[in-house]
């Protein structure tokens, strides 16, 4: 076997046993491929003692509740984070970058918060960070991006990337349900958390795909500048409509870039049951990537799951091992770009955002309605694609009534839903759902 290489793992959790799984299992295919001895010599945990019959961490030589040990040991080449959160982990990431230590971690919310301190250290340090699992769980996307499409100037980057999120819409779909009940069976199944807040709401999304068009878009994004959410407000009376436009509702994470600007997003979107995106069911997920060359691509799996996840962050350590031993240990920049860590293009508000959209209102039913809800939207410029009105009238003598709309500001259509909503015909919120996919 080639020469070693010393890993020491932080966090031995279900993607922190499924990496140790994984470098163990497969030690003798990585040394064909790569000619090294990658070296599990250290696991860090609060709980360490508690997994006394687990025989596979009995074979890791170090087995510790304290994680600056495995900061400290000179030995360890790559610390591996994988307790999650922000304050602790970044603690520990920064003081193994401090040490000249690599890092592989599967944080997204931290990268997305706090990215800018830690990519600026590892920088200074000439260290690498490996965040492959952060984005995507088992798709290769980050090294895509930095990497295999370091060719193109990336124009788009679109995603379904929460599995959760995607769960609850194609069980909505298929099974006629409302948001409240699918909520309930992925939290028996074990598809979303007991509190999910994190998935349904868009953050989990937005925090992955401010990483991807940093990467993509060779910027800082600063994570409070995404434009984010969730699919909470969705019911199956949207999802009946949008079967009828020809349409499905997926949660979207997108980013767009523009002359002078970029745009990064996530919530509800629309989009024609044509598109490949509408064909990704379940937990999985997807994301496409635009270059002006290579024009567009499709990227497919499993977005978490601590199998997939942990493939990605086995991938990291075996590339930073074999950038450690063909002495180019800093091949890649951290971000893929050289330029220095700083804030460039603005992000467009999300009001400035052109797109279609998809308006629902609940009318009284009564002669007139349609007429003075399709006055306000004239008075502000905007024009239907098309109307629907349902033939199921609600409690109280209401319908549904829907437009579709042609591309327009989001401004527009905030400040006539406004007004629309102050209607003596209107019984209830206007429901917004922006649409992609449509018009070009």
């Amino acid at each position: 076997m080639g020469k070693k290489i010393n890993v020491g793992i932080i966090g031995y959790g279900t993607v922190g046993k499924g990496t140790l799984e994984t470098l163990k299992h497969n030690v003798k295919s990585t040394a064909v491929k790569t000619g090294l001895d990658i070296n599990v010599k250290a696991v860090a945990d609060l709980r360490i003692n508690d997994y006394t019959n687990d025989t596979l961490l009995q074979t890791v030589p170090v087995r510790t509740t304290d994680a600056m040990e495995i900061i400290n040991d000179p030995e360890i080449d790559i610390v591996v984070e994988l307790i999650g959160g922000y304050e602790t982990a970044k603690r520990f990431i920064l003081a193994a970058v401090a040490g000249g230590k690599h890092v592989v971690t599967a944080n997204k919310a931290l990268l997305a918060v706090y990215g800018a301190e830690i990519f600026k250290a590892a920088e200074s340090k000439g260290v690498t960070i490996g965040f492959e699992a952060s984005v995507g769980g088992g798709i290769p996307i980050v090294n895509v991006l930095k990497e295999d499409l370091a060719a193109n100037r990336i124009l788009e980057i679109t995603g379904i990337i929460n599995g959760t999120a995607n769960y609850i819409l194609t069980k909505m779909e298929d099974e006629g349900k409302e948001f409240a009940d699918v909520l309930k069976e992925a939290q028996a199944l074990g598809y979303a958390e007991a509190d999910p807040t994190f998935d349904v709401e868009g953050h989990d999304s937005a925090h992955k795909i401010a990483i991807l068009a940093s990467i993509g878009f060779a910027t800082l994004v600063p994570f409070e500048k995404v434009f984010v959410e969730g699919i909470t407000s969705i019911k199956q009376v949207d999802i009946d409509f949008a079967r009828k436009l020809g349409c499905r509702i997926k949660l979207l994470a997108i980013a767009k870039r523009h002359d002078d600007d970029i745009e990064v997003r996530v919530h509800p979107t629309m989009i024609p049951v044509t598109d490949l995106m509408a064909q990704v069911s379940g937990v999985f997920n997807a994301i496409s990537v635009k270059g002006n060359k290579v024009g567009d691509t499709f990227h497919y799996g499993r977005g978490a799951g601590g199998e997939a996840t942990s493939s990605a962050v086995a991938g990291d350590i075996i590339g930073i091992a074999r950038d450690i031993m063909s002495g180019a240990e800093r091949r890649v920049p951290v971000l893929g770009f050289t330029k220095e860590l700083t804030y460039y293009y603005p992000v467009r508000d999300i009001k400035e955002i052109q797109s279609s959209f998809y308006l629902r209102f609940l009318a009284v039913d009564e002669p007139g309605s349609l007429s003075k809800i399709a006055s306000v939207l004239a008075k502000y410029g905007i024009s239907i694609y098309q109307a629907i009105q349902s033939s199921k009238q609600s409690s109280g003598e209401t319908v549904p009534l829907v437009f579709m709309t042609h591309l327009t500001e989001g401004s527009k259509v905030m400040h006539a839903v406004n007004e629309i909503n102050s209607l003596s015909v209107v019984r209830d919120k206007t429901v917004v759902i922006r649409v992609e996919g449509l018009e070009d």
